[in-house]
């Protein structure tokens, strides 16, 4: 990357982080914040003996395990349909709006959409599952641009790209493994502007997460060969961590908080905890703690007052962010998916369609209510609440539920 161009995406970064997120939108993968975590108040504490109000459900959008994005009005969602990759919207009933075929999907192991199409300035950005990666009109679903992942090196991971792009300022950051391990791209042109290097890995199954750290703006991303930290300005590494290196799949997206990023994966692996400091112009990453007792597969976890939420194995933990201290494990609804809103975990099962409100405290987890929706197989999709409203994906499935409260 050239001087200008470096201080170009340090500009952007200001201006993006100066910018506040929309309370009534969901603009992709785990929110505004990547952290799955919604703005939502006003909403349900218990829910009715037989669930909140269903509003609708679509049983025509494809075989996935993607997540729903919302933003002005419309939702976003990607499926299988007769071996393409569809990006569908519909509007606030279900109804659909328009549909896009977004190129060959991956129907080899597990075949269902991945990736969760990404909003931004009247733009979605999306990554197929054998590594297309676009930009497309939200308002029509015209293709703007397209690029492969294979233009950057990159190779196609055994179950599937199935990462969410990262939109920061003018920048769409993308994870296409090998040398240049991360790339970020011109989000209006698609071509790069710079190239991660001083780390080589395969992508693995997770997203990029962007972290505003004081004066050094950084990105992390979790690959086949551990979890990374770039500049996000120029892509230079600053640090790497072999953590679950060569583990049989790494599925989710890091999460941060209070200077600490926190990965935990399945198969038996567990989760690393790292403590980050500035120092000379980079960013530096101590390992704080690691432990067994989160060993997470696809469903994610949520960091909220100090406290780390989340899937492991058949049911669920709770840990103290500063020391990895376990403070409780509950089956709730089995493994599975997990967001947060309103001071209450949203649950949804892998298996079943179920799906639960529970508390969100490091002194339990008590259930406040379940319900249950229809589909075949897993379930990966993660729950999304928005606009007093929870979404629930689940095989070519979506459901909509009113979950606030009388008066709100």
């Amino acid at each position: 990357m050239t001087r200008p161009e470096s201080l170009l995406a340090g500009l952007l970064w200001v201006a993006l982080a100066a910018t506040p997120a929309t309370a009534a939108e969901w603009p992709g993968w785990r929110g505004a914040h990547r952290d799955g975590k919604s703005p939502d108040t006003g909403l349900l504490k218990q829910w009715p003996a037989d669930g909140p109000r269903r509003l609708w459900e679509v049983n025509s959008i494809g075989r996935g395990f993607s997540s729903v994005a919302v933003s002005g009005g419309r939702i976003y969602i990607t499926g299988i349909v007769d071996g393409a990759l569809v990006l569908f919207a519909l509007d606030m009933d279900g109804k659909p709006q328009w549909k896009t075929d977004c190129g060959p999907a991956f129907t080899r192991s597990h075949p269902g959409a991945r990736s969760t199409p990404t909003l931004d300035d009247g733009n979605l950005y999306l990554v197929t599952g054998v590594g297309l990666v676009g930009c497309y009109s939200a308002q029509t679903g015209r293709r703007k641009w397209t690029r492969k992942m294979s233009d950057f090196g990159g190779r196609t991971p055994q179950w599937g790209y199935a990462e969410s792009v990262l939109i920061l300022g003018r920048l769409a950051i993308i994870t296409p493994g090998g040398e240049n391990c991360i790339v970020a791209l011109d989000k209006r042109t698609g071509r790069p502007r710079w190239r991660s290097r001083g780390f080589s890995a395969g992508a693995h199954y997770g997203s990029c997460l962007s972290i505003p750290h004081p004066r050094t703006p950084l990105i992390v991303a979790g690959t086949a060969g551990g979890i990374v930290g770039v500049c996000a300005r120029t892509g230079r590494t600053f640090w790497s961590n072999p953590w679950s290196a060569r583990n049989t799949a790494n599925c989710p997206t890091p999460a941060y908080a209070t200077g600490h990023v926190f990965w935990a994966n399945g198969y038996g692996k567990g989760g690393i905890c790292l403590k980050l400091k500035s120092t000379g112009g980079r960013v530096l990453a101590r390992q704080a703690w690691t432990t067994r007792e989160m060993d997470c597969h696809h469903g994610g976890y949520i960091v909220h007052d100090g406290y780390i939420y989340g899937n492991h194995g058949g049911g669920w933990v709770c840990l103290d962010l500063q020391t990895g201290e376990r403070k409780w494990r509950e089956q709730g609804v089995g493994k599975g998916s997990v967001c947060w809103a309103d001071g209450m975990l949203y649950l949804f099962g892998e298996g079943g369609g179920r799906a639960a409100l529970a508390t969100c405290s490091p002194d339990g987890l008590e259930i406040k209510g379940q319900l249950r929706v229809r589909g075949r197989g897993p379930s990966w999709a993660h729950p999304v609440v928005i606009g007093g409203r929870l979404y629930l994906r689940y095989d070519t499935n979506l459901y909509c539920f009113d979950v606030r409260a009388k008066g709100s």
